[in-house]
């Protein structure tokens, strides 16, 4: 299982990096230790955009009660994560042909610095101290002997992104491009990949088609949702529909990834607070079926259950565990055929278990070493 840092005293200096601003903050024993600052990003301008990244962590340095450890945060890619070298940035487009950020920030500030993606932090924090540990909670707290170990994590804002954490370790991949959900088949538009079928965008286009308005005219996400739940004017059908495709493309690729990773999956990004439009779409993709010579297939072998339904959340942690005998013997072994996986949200919120998972990261590998 991944290892807690709660009480640990060890300083990280961490970043939350975006096209349009940068948000700086440290973080120990697990805890946010300095408010974050922010400082504009200077996105197509490279030698401002990297003045700026060494300003806003010599802010936080003048500000922490003792020297840092580590730098750990979050950036954008393509990028050659382990090497800290970052590629051609889409919201970031000053970086171009490959800036060696890491090596220029440690070189900097004197110590290492490690640099992941964030959909691989998301989902590492979620494993450490959220969604993980939450689930295992209830289960024992229900009588279960079913544990998990392993977590898929996919974020829904402005792209789709996705993290894999198995047996307690980061799955990071050999090109730096593991779970890179966002390039999955479309469901529902296999010309084209999932993410554009679950992002802001794919919402706003949705609707715009459903209520027959131009692209320019749909509302954001957030106002979608307020219309599809009845709390502000606007055509209730397409909201609803908008959320439900979301849903069904979402869950699509969760259901993918679950092939491979067998466990748990999680929700974060900004769209997760609509759930109660798509969540259950999600799920039911999941445990949709394939049409093999008139005969139905389950698309996963484990059922799922939506976490966040009272229902479905206490037939989950139901166990339906027995015993059976050893041929041959009278000795008996415990026995579980009840295969299940859940979807549920984010326990810590997107941004604390980025922070988290940055945190975690940079002291396992400092105590590798």
């Amino acid at each position: 299982m991944p290892i807690r840092f709660d009480g640990d005293r060890r300083i990280v200096m961490t970043l939350d990096a975006g096209g349009t601003n940068l948000k700086f903050s440290a973080i120990q024993g697990n805890r946010l230790l300095v408010a974050p600052i922010g400082i504009p990003s200077e996105a197509d301008h490279l030698e401002r955009c990297l003045g700026n990244l060494v300003r806003g962590f010599e802010c936080v340095q003048k500000s922490l009660p003792a020297p840092p450890v580590a730098i750990s945060f979050a950036f954008p890619g393509p990028a050659d994560y382990p090497a800290g070298i970052i590629g051609d940035l889409g919201n970031l487009p000053g970086f171009r042909g490959g800036v060696a950020l890491g090596p220029m920030l440690q070189e900097k500030f004197g110590v290492p610095v490690f640099i992941n993606n964030d959909g691989d932090l998301f989902v590492y924090g979620e494993a450490i101290a959220g969604f993980l540990p939450y689930v295992n909670g209830l289960l024992e707290q229900a009588g279960s002997p079913k544990r998990y170990k392993n977590l898929f994590g996919i974020t829904l804002g402005t792209g789709t992104g996705g993290g894999i954490v198995y047996d307690g370790e980061l799955f990071l991949g050999d090109n730096s491009a593991g779970a890179e959900v966002w390039l999955s088949r479309n469901k529902l538009d296999p010309s084209v990949n999932a993410e554009e079928g679950a992002s802001i965008r794919a919402v706003r286009r949705v609707y715009a088609q459903k209520a027959g308005l131009r692209l320019d005219e749909a509302p954001e996400p957030k106002m979608i949702f307020e219309i599809g739940t009845g709390a502000a004017e606007g055509d209730r059908v397409a909201a609803r529909e908008a959320f439900r495709q979301l849903g069904e493309v979402a869950g699509d690729v969760v259901a993918q990834a679950l092939t491979l990773v067998d466990g748990l999956a999680v929700v974060g990004g900004g769209i997760s607070g609509a759930h109660s439009l798509f969540l259950q779409p999600m799920v039911d993709a999941m445990n949709g079926v394939y049409d093999v010579g008139g005969k139905p297939l389950r698309r996963l072998i484990p059922r799922a259950f939506n976490l966040e339904d009272a229902r479905q959340r206490e037939e989950f942690l139901g166990s339906k565990a027995r015993e059976v005998t050893v041929p041959g013997t009278t000795r008996k072994v415990p026995y579980d055929p009840f295969q299940r996986t859940a979807v549920g949200l984010s326990r810590l919120g997107t941004s604390e278990a980025v922070a988290i998972g940055a945190y975690a990261f940079a002291l396992n590998r400092l105590d590798a070493l």
